[in-house]
């Protein structure tokens, strides 16, 4: 493995995907192996692929090829859900080196460690996704200012249009005790907020004697963490007494909660296999709201799912603009091999599905603006981000709408309180440096 000086990463997908990448470039480094940038001809590739849609995956092949270009003679290794999915395809990809899936992705450096130079072609290493029981502890560190924090991995939900099952295996975290260990790790690096993440986070102790409740309060207690963000979290595991401690109780937990829906038809989110109905989920909304009514509320949505006909699209349209939530993260429905949705007939065309996403693009930015105007004039804790902007530098209000001012290098990683006067012409709010008030 001496022949290897630098690695370069590049992840596609969730915020798990972020904090698995970051745990595996510290294996790299721990190993003498320096981390770079993509451009800087690294010796090793690394690249975390997701699978949640055809884009995807064409994304990942992109990345191939732009990384042979940079540098002919890298090494590139594919690991995530992709790689376990298709190991296969990918090995047959031109520029693919090694594939690695769900259970070897964090072994890596003992692939290369035992490395035949002479074998000219990808070594490819995927075990059966049942034989995926082990939990990897994961977090981000270096690469944002927040830190994303692993607590769950797999699902055992089995939606009719999902692949991670597949691609993840079944529910499972470490001990709660294991879990706030790995938090107090990130409280020793001076990291100011930490967002949970994982497959089904809500799904925290599979119903056994710990869960996501007790998580949460035991996170409270962590000393040096100034705030916790929730990434997302199903309706169903997200009960009146999670949220009431959140917004009531915690001092740390933010007023910001990412709650998919899918669909506003009770008709296909049975189809979808999920476990609730618009009642519920309106009901959770509402609950927030009342306890907060300045909390930010994020939702996913499926359009052009089998089945969803213009009534039904427009119901879901209906549905969310009574819905007092801030923004959608859209995603348009495509056709997963080994799922359930794909055998399914009355399958939408896909133009019609790229202008129902257009339409729901839209009510998003709507909702966004309208979120953002409420807040108009309030004076908001901000966490200043590392990044310098066209010289602006952004941050997040615990209530996540984003503002910036003029770029300070001394703000980064530091909070501020800022009132919320100037909405921009690109939607996020500008502040004058001058106008922060230390906190």
């Amino acid at each position: 493995m001496n022949q290897f000086k630098k690695v370069a990463f590049y992840t596609l997908g969730c915020k798990l995907n972020f904090s698995e990448t970051s745990t595996i470039s510290r294996l790299f480094e721990d190993a003498g192996i320096a981390k770079v940038n993509f451009e800087e001809r690294p010796d090793i590739y690394v690249i975390n692929t997701c699978s949640v849609t055809e884009n995807a995956d064409k994304k990942c092949r992109q990345l191939v090829k732009k990384a042979k270009k940079i540098n002919p003679n890298s090494f590139v290794i594919i690991v995530g859900c992709f790689a376990q999915l298709k190991p296969v395809e990918i090995g047959a990809m031109p520029g693919v080196d090694m594939v690695l899936g769900a259970n070897e992705k964090f072994n890596v450096l003992n692939h290369l460690e035992n490395l035949d130079q002479s074998k000219r072609e990808p070594i490819i290493a995927f075990d059966h996704i049942k034989t995926a029981k082990e939990f990897v502890p994961s977090y981000s560190i270096g690469d944002r200012t927040r830190s994303f924090l692993k607590i769950q991995d797999g699902c055992d939900y089995f939606c009719t249009f999902c692949t991670i099952p597949l691609a993840r295996g079944k529910s499972r975290n470490a001990s709660l005790y294991k879990t706030l260990e790995e938090a107090k790790k990130i409280a020793e690096k001076d990291v100011k907020e930490i967002v949970l993440t994982g497959v089904n986070i809500g799904d925290f102790g599979q119903g056994g004697k710990e869960n996501f409740y007790q998580l949460i309060q035991g996170l409270e207690e962590i000393e040096g963490i100034d705030r916790f963000r929730i990434s997302s979290v199903e309706p169903n595991l997200l009960s009146n007494e999670i949220i009431q401690f959140c917004l009531k109780k915690s001092k740390k937990f933010v007023p910001h909660f990412h709650i998919p829906l899918q669909s506003g038809s009770d008709d296909l989110l049975k189809a979808m296999r999920r476990k609730y109905d618009t009642q519920l989920y309106k009901e959770r909304i509402e609950y927030i709201k009342m306890l907060r009514p300045d909390a930010c509320i994020g939702v996913d949505v499926i359009v052009g799912f089998p089945g969803e006909t213009t009534d039904l699209f427009n119901e879901t349209v209906n549905f969310l603009k009574d819905l007092d939530i801030s923004y959608l993260h859209v995603f348009t429905y495509s056709e997963r091999a080994n799922t359930t949705a794909k055998k399914m007939t009355d399958v939408v065309p896909v133009h019609e599905r790229k202008e129902r996403s257009k339409i729901l693009h839209l009510l998003s930015d709507r909702k966004k603006r309208n979120f953002y105007e409420k807040n108009k004039g309030s004076v908001r804790k901000v966490l200043f981000e590392d990044e310098n902007h066209d010289g602006y530098i952004h941050g997040f209000t615990e209530n996540y709408i984003k503002i910036k001012t003029p770029y300070q290098k001394d703000l980064s990683n530091s909070f501020h309180n800022v009132e919320l006067k100037h909405l921009d012409r690109d939607g996020i709010y500008k502040v004058k440096t001058e106008s922060t008030i230390d906190s």
